[in-house]
């Protein structure tokens, strides 16, 4: 068995959030409860929505609450090299083709089918499959999209999930072949982070559960690169008042733990999340230490075995 490898990959698109700070918790707990090994990767590939003087900021809170990366931080604008090779010995097997739709273009032509396709919960549309017999030649505004298998039989992928169970998702049904690289050249989330993850010999990947419904897309990636499988275990969101998941793009506040205080009030925070039971005297203690250790524990019983 390969030695564990975890890691927590924020995107520095603004500072951490009580959701982003759970989630860098439940990954390190994991992580220790495993004697593995934790890594902080940086998800930069949107340039337009990432400023680089975040990351000092999301490390510093990481600090203060006393999670600790084992390597310096990998950043996935540095790791172009890796995706274009991913992408080259996608089109040697032919298995991802050009296309130069639009948006527009592919919501007119759903709108017009007479399945009513429709947008998913998430915003992703069915690709209707417009461009799958052109082939291989692009031009400067040309995306590449994975073929999702032949179009009379059906990719359904199942995985286990350690919190959420068994999944299933058929992709023709739900998404159809899926973008690599966008036309404006930006590479997709998809590609960069299975490439980054076998890169790094991440074994576990701990994150939240609005990513859920990309992991068969990204198991389905692994297997047409021959790459080794990877474990799953998607936490509990945190919602704000409205119920809404907290996020950046809603105006999430940061997670303040510039103070002992206010780092312990943030863990108890982040383990009443992850249904970890601790003692309520612990939160009196002075020492993070203490209450990390115990943190461990309560992982152990409640998700390491899963």
């Amino acid at each position: 068995m390969a030695p564990y490898v975890g890691r927590f990959a924020p995107s520095p698109s603004g500072p951490l959030h009580a959701g982003s700070l759970t989630t860098a918790l439940a990954s390190w707990l994991d992580a220790q409860c495993h004697q593995g090994h934790w890594l902080v990767r940086v998800e930069n590939i949107d340039a337009q929505r990432c400023d680089p003087r975040w990351v000092e900021v999301i490390l510093g809170q990481l600090a203060s609450i006393g999670l600790h990366p084992q390597a310096p931080p990998a950043w996935q604008s540095q790791r172009s090299a890796l995706y274009e090779s991913a992408l080259e010995q996608l089109k040697s097997t032919h298995q991802i083709y050009a296309c130069d739709c639009s948006r527009k273009l592919i919501r007119s032509t759903v709108a017009q089918s007479p399945d009513d396709l429709s947008l998913r919960d998430d915003n992703e549309m069915l690709y209707p499959g417009i461009c799958r017999q052109r082939g291989l030649q692009g031009g400067p505004q040309t995306a590449w999209r994975l073929r999702v298998g032949l179009a009379t039989e059906p990719v359904v992928i199942n995985w286990a999930d350690r919190r959420l169970g068994a999944q299933k998702q058929d992709l023709t049904q739900t998404l159809g072949d899926f973008v690599l690289r966008r036309r404006d050249g930006a590479w997709a989330y998809q590609l960069a982070v299975v490439i980054d993850d076998a890169d790094q010999g991440v074994t576990h990947v701990v994150r939240g559960e609005d990513l859920a419904s990309n992991t068969a897309r990204q198991i389905y990636l692994q297997r047409c690169l021959n790459l080794a499988p990877v474990h799953y275990l998607h936490t509990p969101l945190v919602f704000d008042e409205h119920a809404q998941k907290l996020s950046k793009h809603r105006g999430a506040p940061a997670a303040i733990v510039n103070t002992p205080e206010l780092a312990r009030q943030a863990l108890q925070d982040c383990a009443h999340t992850l249904d970890l039971h601790l003692p309520s005297e612990l939160w009196l203690r002075p020492t993070l230490n203490e209450i990390l250790m115990a943190a461990i524990q309560a992982w152990q019983v409640r998700w390491a075995m899963a």
